[in-house]
């Protein structure tokens, strides 16, 4: 697979970090129509990857909630870069630390996991011979991710030194909305955590594009998933809920304006 479909600067891999594998693939294969390839990891639980006719669109591994340090259900969102190892020690410059320093997936890519100046949690990915997904826009892959922070100017340098992304603020109905454009056209978004919405660290927030919002949130619950944020329209974008999967995992699903023609 061409390396350039997940081009330096693009979100090219999204994970998801299950305390219940198996519960997890029942729920994301019944709710997306996802498909299952999975890669041996030695003694432990295999390395999951769902696919869509075929295609990646995003994976899947095992946490122990036992071991120290041990985080919550979680979908963990890549960006690719050139060199992980240099766009690591940039991020340390610009006040992110490091969570996991850089190491190669066998020939698939080599990458990092870090945290931003305000403790949001991200991935580096640079292509090996795996560019990451295959598919983004589709129903049932990856569209958009977000970033809920308690300090948006500071986030909104520290993503644009990193990634050479361009921030564009506007109002909406929960205030100042910030999408980051990569070569004019946008990439991802960032808003302000709100106190209303409690004790709620700063992190990235996936969503997954559906053809009906208001099904693809009645079939989450169905399955056992809790909706935190119920079907609602944003204007000229589209129309999103969030769910938490019977595990704890956050994620949205979007019927965007575009996409529905």
């Amino acid at each position: 697979m061409d390396k350039q479909v997940n081009p330096p600067g693009t979100f090219s891999w999204v994970e998801l970090g299950s305390s219940d594998a198996g519960a997890a693939r029942t729920f994301y294969t019944q709710l997306f129509g996802w498909s299952v390839d999975e890669t041996p990891m030695g003694d432990g639980p295999p390395y999951v990857r769902f696919r869509l006719d075929g295609l990646d669109v995003a994976a899947m591994y095992q946490v122990d909630p036992s071991q120290p340090n041990a985080v919550p259900d979680n979908w963990g969102a890549y960006v690719s870069v050139d060199d992980v190892d240099a766009a690591v020690a940039r991020a340390e410059e610009l006040g992110g630390t490091i969570i996991v320093p850089p190491f190669d997936v066998m020939t698939a890519g080599r990458m990092a996991v870090l945290r931003d100046p305000r403790g949001a949690a991200f991935s580096l990915w640079q292509a090996g011979d795996h560019c990451g997904v295959m598919v983004k826009g589709e129903p049932g892959s990856m569209c958009w991710c977000e970033l809920l922070t308690d300090e948006p100017a500071r986030a909104r340098g520290f993503y644009e030194e990193l990634f050479g992304w361009e921030a564009m603020t506007m109002d909406m109905p929960i205030g100042p909305y910030t999408s980051f454009l990569r070569g004019g056209a946008p990439e991802c978004g960032m808003v302000k955590l709100q106190a209303e919405w409690g004790d709620v660290s700063p992190h990235w927030v996936v969503y997954f594009a559906v053809a009906d919002c208001d099904e693809a949130a009645r079939r989450g619950t169905e399955l056992g998933a809790d909706l935190i944020v119920p079907p609602m329209d944003v204007p000229d974008v589209g129309r999103f809920a969030w769910l938490r999967d019977p595990m704890g995992a956050v994620f949205g699903v979007i019927r965007e304006i575009s996409a529905a023609g």
